[in-house]
């Protein structure tokens, strides 16, 4: 069984920062990628950014230039920094991970982490 552990959510005012991170435990051979999701109230989930377990990262249009991505492929944990909040950011955060298990690709979710941008 694989988990997810989110942490780092919060209340922040805009132009402030945070940084979510994510560990997957468990009997994984390898992730090869860790990305992080967002779903504000009333919209789709939506991608925010991914990063492949070779570095190679893509960002959603709406947080280039402010947010990072990077992980630690040792400790299987991801992280997103993220700068110069906007209210628009608010939104429940989720870790997603595609992870070879016993010779298969399973996709697995945390459980969320509420991020909220105050103006």
């Amino acid at each position: 069984q694989v988990q997810l552990v989110e942490s780092g959510g919060g209340l922040v005012q805009a132009g402030g920062s945070l940084r979510l991170s994510c560990a997957a435990s468990g009997t994984i051979s390898s992730i090869p990628v860790m990305e992080w999701y967002r779903q504000a109230p009333g919209k789709q989930r939506e991608l925010v950014a991914s990063q492949t377990k070779f570095g190679s990262s893509n960002y959603a249009d709406s947080v280039k230039g402010r947010f990072t991505i990077s992980r630690d492929n040792a400790k299987n944990t991801v992280h997103l920094q993220m700068n110069s909040l906007k209210p628009e950011d608010t939104a429940v955060y989720y870790c997603h991970i595609q992870a070879w298990i016993s010779g298969m690709l399973r996709p697995y979710w945390g459980q969320g982490t509420q991020v909220t941008v105050s103006s």
